[in-house]
């Protein structure tokens, strides 16, 4: 059975919006996990650790992830999106009243200034972090001048899906097939497999080679410098340059690969708080309607 980290008393899967039932995860697809060889290294997250396979910056390398009790977890699944309060038994605590104060969960792929392309493996069982590949070779992001590598720390928010069913109706563009992307602009440099709860403050509307690939703009609560970024506003105020140097990063990185410049809806503007949680909202919703079964998958695994 899947970890009871996310379900109620009933069974029920527990998300942003409320409980709804999910199916188990398949016995022997955890058994086949179990039984591959592996050097194990417990880096607790919150309720959560991550288990490494192979070497890293080579194709066999995959970073799974467990509850505190060693049971495999899906970190696009399993992990929820709205980052809770720690209790007892892995519990959750009750959301906060307002959605000012709400904090997300988000899972590291990328720590800042590395370039190994790292990302959640969508179409494999567990959905463990791996390095990706292309014609393969193992994807690394060149460095955008004066640049080392990404400029923030870069993952995922679980439970959200841009669907690629679902044409988006500001840009005409279809989702990407993955979870929304988010940029960790906080001073610390993160590890890849690690969970932290972040503060959102926008979001960017990138069209990646015609798919609709939401980039949001969000700080580590942890951060030295949480407290008083609130907005988008904010980190334009505090930290000048930096949000014109994200959109070039993104406009350019793909180009030395032989790329042509990736697009950007609202003319490259950032879209404020209010605009990005609906879009994580959105999001969200078309997540729960992949997991209970009412859309295409196009492939995700559990």
């Amino acid at each position: 059975m899947r970890s009871q980290l996310l379900r109620s008393s009933f069974g029920c899967l527990l998300t942003v919006f409320g409980p709804f039932p999910a199916s188990c995860i398949n016995k022997a697809v955890r058994q086949t996990a179990a039984a591959v060889p592996h050097s194990y290294y417990p880096r607790k997250t919150m309720h959560y650790q991550t288990e490494q396979r192979g070497h890293p910056n080579s194709p066999d390398y995959r970073i799974y992830f467990k509850t505190s009790d060693g049971k495999y977890i899906s970190p696009f699944h399993d992990i929820p999106l709205i980052a809770e309060s720690e209790q007892n038994d892995d519990v959750p605590a009750k959301k906060p009243k307002s959605e000012n104060k709400v904090l997300y969960n988000m899972v590291v792929e990328v720590p800042r200034w590395s370039n190994a392309k790292m990302e959640i493996a969508t179409k494999e069982p567990l959905n463990p972090i791996k390095q990706d590949v292309k014609k393969g070779k193992l994807r690394y992001v060149a460095n955008i001048f004066p640049h080392k590598g990404y400029i923030w720390n870069y993952g995922a928010l679980p439970q959200t899906w841009e669907d690629p069913n679902h044409k988006d109706k500001e840009t005409d563009c279809c989702g990407d097939n993955d979870p929304i992307d988010v940029c960790d602009i906080g001073t610390q440099v993160c590890s890849p497999g690690q969970v932290i709860q972040v503060k959102v403050l926008g979001i960017l509307a990138m069209i990646d080679e015609g798919e609709m690939d939401w980039k949001v703009i969000a700080i580590n609560a942890n951060d030295e410098d949480a407290e008083k970024l609130n907005c988008i506003e904010d980190v334009r105020k505090s930290r000048p340059g930096h949000l014109e140097a994200t959109v070039e990063w993104f406009r350019k990185y793909k180009v030395p690969d032989g790329k042509p410049e990736n697009q950007f809806g609202f003319n490259g503007e950032f879209k404020d708080k209010d605009f990005a949680v609906e879009i994580i909202k959105s999001t969200h919703e078309h997540w729960r309607a992949l997991v209970q079964k009412q859309t295409n998958a196009g492939g995700i695994e559990w």
